[in-house]
């Protein structure tokens, strides 16, 4: 196992084009379980939960290449429909092949799926929408068992909250369906429409996409297709937070512009300074940031919740207040006990949590899970002294060489072998001496 070790205060600055979309190319790939054919998807990030996706594909008796970026599947030798748990267990996100695997094969088996701990998040809206299509599914234990019953038929599915997963899994299995699907109340975020071009190259006709209702006529025959995934729109709100922590200007490319304006709003006010031409966004922090008006997460177009510690991060170590509503997740606060340690002056209540700026430390902290790490090192490269951040298998599920890519804007970051030994590498161990000054609290009232 490894850690980052990173010295703090050194200003950033370069150019980078962004890498692929986590959140994009998962439900990609599992697309491209329905066609018999060759697909191949460009601009794919090497992450540890792509690998696990690769890992799944190979198994179901897909041919699965990848060179650089380029990821090439080949599933006309399709076989079986069922997932194993150690899979199953790496990854939030393999739900997604529920769809897929109905609409293929007619028959899914698999376990709840893993992921990061962000408090319940149940796939009720998922099942709900499948057997609207007609899919029969038996839960037992912590495995599922679906079947299409009678055949998958067109319907018309309401969710009641607009889950980016479960209008995948629908869109997905609606084109195994036999007639016309409509989605009511349908997520909005741009990886779903970056679903529906691929859905749509693949030969399904798919429309809607970005707006409420979305609408999936089935039956049709589908084949192989090329595809390019789009850039990470959170990993793109990383980098301008950490520029905005350390200071400096940085530009980024290979991101739609419109898919960050909530992220890009909350730096302006924060005294950031933004210049947007084309598809590059240039942006320049020369001093502290300030605190803005209350962030609301909520479902797009509202502020993304992956950005929330993210931001908070940035903020912490800058001057004035703000306060965050969590409205997504209920565990979505779990870095902020590593913050604290590094003298960030947070309080929380419930799914509220006030940020008053101040400077920060470095400190050895451990990542709670993907974004509450990448949180982390933007809190490290904006504090001063050293800081050790552990557990770095979260923040490679969504970020490719994250610590190539600081480097190259100039951060002191450095990857260090910890102490298996120890115990290290599982973080702060009990036997580890405690810091000088004890952590504020997480959990006291505002």
């Amino acid at each position: 196992m490894s850690m980052y070790e990173i010295q703090g205060g050194r200003p950033l600055g370069g150019r980078l084009r962004v890498q692929g979309a986590k959140n994009s190319v998962l439900p990609l790939l599992a697309a491209a379980l329905l066609a018999p054919g060759q697909s191949v998807i460009h601009n794919c990030p090497d992450l540890s939960d792509v690998s696990a996706t690769l890992d799944i594909l190979d198994l179901l008796g897909c041919r699965v290449a990848r060179e650089g970026k380029t990821v090439t599947v080949d599933a006309t030798a399709l076989r079986g429909s069922a997932i194993p748990e150690r899979l199953m267990r790496e990854m939030r996100s393999s739900v997604i092949f529920l769809g897929a695997l109905l609409a293929r094969t007619g028959s899914a088996k698999l376990c709840y799926p893993g992921g990061c701990e962000l408090g319940p998040r149940p796939i009720d809206l998922h099942l709900a929408a499948l057997r609207g299509l007609g899919a029969e599914i038996r839960e037992e234990g912590e495995c599922l068992t679906c079947t299409a019953g009678r055949g998958l038929r067109g319907a018309r599915i309401h969710l009641p909250f607009p889950s980016v997963g479960a209008t995948e899994n629908a869109m997905l299995c609606a084109c195994g369906a036999q007639g016309v699907t409509t989605l009511v109340g349908a997520a909005r975020e741009p990886e779903i429409v970056d679903l529906e071009r691929f859905l749509n190259k693949l030969g399904a006709r798919v429309s809607g996409a970005g707006t409420p209702v979305v609408t999936i006529e089935g039956g049709r025959p589908l084949h192989g297709a090329e595809h390019t995934v789009m850039g990470d729109r959170i990993v793109a709100a990383t980098w301008l937070c950490a520029c905005g922590a350390a200071g400096g200007e940085i530009a980024l490319t290979g991101v739609e512009l419109g898919s960050l304006d909530t992220v890009l709003s909350c730096l302006e006010q924060a005294g950031g300074r933004l210049e947007c031409a084309g598809e590059e966004i240039r942006f320049r922090s020369t001093g502290p940031l300030r605190g803005i008006a209350p962030v609301h997460t909520a479902p797009y177009p509202g502020f993304p919740t992956d950005a929330q510690a993210i931001l908070m991060a940035a903020l912490a170590g800058g001057r004035g207040q703000t306060l965050f509503v969590e409205n997504m997740f209920e565990s979505r606060y779990r870095h902020v006990p590593e913050l604290q340690r590094m003298g960030a002056d947070i309080r929380v209540r419930g799914r509220c949590a006030v940020v008053t700026g101040s400077p920060l430390h470095g400190q050895r902290v451990e990542s709670t899970d993907l974004r509450g790490g990448a949180a982390l090192v933007v809190a490290a490269l904006g504090a001063e002294g050293t800081t050790q951040v552990t557990r770095l298998s979260h923040i490679r599920r969504g970020y490719q060489d994250m610590e190539g890519t600081l480097r190259q804007l100039g951060a002191d970051i450095r990857l260090l072998p910890t102490n298996r030994d120890t115990g290290e590498d599982h973080g702060i161990c009990e036997t580890q001496p405690k810091a000088k000054t004890a952590p504020k609290p997480a959990w006291h009232t505002l």
